[in-house]
Formats: structure tokens, C-alpha cells, sequence
């Protein structure tokens, strides 16, 4: 399925949505390279618990290792929507490790054309209602 979105744009640069599906891309492929040339010097991380990741250096180094513990996980986007420099994001993601497999909301900020946070949320009514996205998806 294709992701739906809120918001298109089209041009030379690429459009937030276009940055995160990239972005996306880069994490589901395991491209260590890819990622770091797409986050901010100061990209920040946040996961679903709350745990706050600071820095493209440590992320990379976080990536590595959460790539060698998890080889088989990837995101699935059904819906984006752009607000400004904002782009939420419900989907799914895949793993073997149970914890990882299923439902997720994910907020991308862009700054010049990178990756200045990722954050992933559990996909529950709150968050959705929270985040003002859509409960009937």
C-alpha cells in the first residue's frame, strides 16, 4: 500500500515527505551512511518510551548497533502529513522480536533539507488524538 498524504509538494527540493520516505529508506535498507548523510550534526532521537538521543554520531553508532540486533526490522508508512516542519507518520513496523513488530506513529522535524529529529511513538487514541491525527486509520 502506498502511503497517503496530507500534504505534496513538487520542485527541486525535495519535500519534507520526500525527505522522510528517503529517511525511511535508509533505516529499512540498514544504509548506516545514508542515515548520518541525512540527520543534522544535533539530530535527536527519541523512542517510544522517552528515552531523548543526541548527537548524529551517537545515532549512527546506535544504529549500527540496533541493525546487528535486528536485522530483519523495517518500517511499513500508510499516511504521512506535513505541518510546516513537521511530518507525522502512522504505519507499522516488521521484527522478529515481537516488542518491535506492530503499530507506530513516527514525528520527522526537517531542517534544511536533514533529518533534525525522529521520534516514534506507540500508536494508541491518545497519541493520535495528541498529535490531532486521525483515530480511523
Amino acid at each position: 500500500m502506498s502511503p497517503s498524504s496530507a500534504t505534496k509538494t513538487t520542485g527541486a527540493n525535495p519535500s519534507p515527505q520526500e525527505i522522510v520516505l528517503a529517511f525511511n529508506e535508509m533505516i529499512n535498507s540498514r544504509n548506516l551512511e545514508g542515515l548520518a548523510n541525512m540527520m543534522t550534526d544535533d539530530h535527536t532521537f527519541i523512542d517510544s518510551s522517552d528515552d531523548v538521543h543526541v548527537g548524529k554520531e551517537m545515532m549512527v553508532a546506535g544504529w549500527k548497533e540496533f541493525f546487528e540486533s535486528y536485522p530483519d526490522y523495517r518500517n511499513h508508512f500508510s499516511y504521512l502529513e506535513t505541518r510546516d516542519e513537521w511530518v507525522y507518520i502512522l504505519g507499522h513496523s516488521t521484527c522478529s522480536y515481537p516488542p518491535l513488530d506492530g503499530p507506530a506513529i513516527w514525528t520527522a522535524r526537517i531542517e534544511a533539507g536533514l533529518v533534525a529529529e525522529w521520534r516514534v511513538y506507540l500508536d494508541t487514541d491518545e497519541n493520535r488524538r495528541v498529535l490531532e491525527l486521525p483515530l480511523d486509520l
